[in-house]
């Protein structure tokens, strides 16, 4: 006869998981900004698929065509960049350290800090060269965009340029937590 799998509340004890101190404000600040850098683009990114031109001109937004199943690209990169964004959170949420149950094939189990580190250390250093190279958005001519639309999208898609290293902090801080800790 099988025991019935042990909840989250009695699988994790003090003894199995060592105490993790609590974040510093300045780190949970840092997530909650970083979780919500990828949110401007996205919601631009919907708009587009709602027929909104979001700053192109009328040749330049049938060009790129965000209807039918061409719009399921902008949608799915929304969604995506948003909850890839959300998992900041994790870092200086309890959910970082033990998932919660119902999640599939970690939920419940305390996460190797080792590996989650590595993860956001290499997420961070991700973002920050993919975005970087975004600050210079003003000195590219988009001619396929109206002039106020070039600056609008310059503006919605400039927070994203934080996100690197925002995420970057809030891992070092995160790493520095779990090492205190002994995990």
């Amino acid at each position: 006869m099988t025991t019935p799998r042990p909840t989250t509340a009695t699988r994790t004890t003090d003894t199995e998981t060592p105490a993790v101190p609590a974040p510093p404000r300045w780190a949970v600040r840092a997530a909650h900004v970083a979780a919500v850098t990828a949110l401007p683009a996205g919601l631009w990114r919907l708009g587009l698929v709602l027929g909104r031109h979001g700053g192109y001109t009328d040749a330049g937004y049938h060009a790129v065509g965000f209807t039918g199943w061409d719009a399921v690209w902008p949608v799915a990169l929304s969604v995506l960049t948003e909850a890839l964004a959300l998992l900041t959170l994790g870092l200086v949420r309890p959910w970082g350290t033990v998932p919660p149950g119902w999640i599939p094939l970690l939920g419940g189990r305390p996460v190797n800090p080792r590996r989650v580190v590595l993860a956001a250390s290499l997420g961070a250093a991700g973002l920050t060269a993919l975005w970087t190279p975004f600050l210079a958005w003003w000195a590219v001519p988009h001619p396929n965009m109206t002039p106020k639309g070039h600056l609008l999208v310059g503006f919605l898609y400039l927070p994203a340029v934080a996100w690197g290293p925002l995420l970057a902090a809030v891992t070092v801080s995160y790493h520095r937590r779990h090492r205190a800790a002994g995990a």
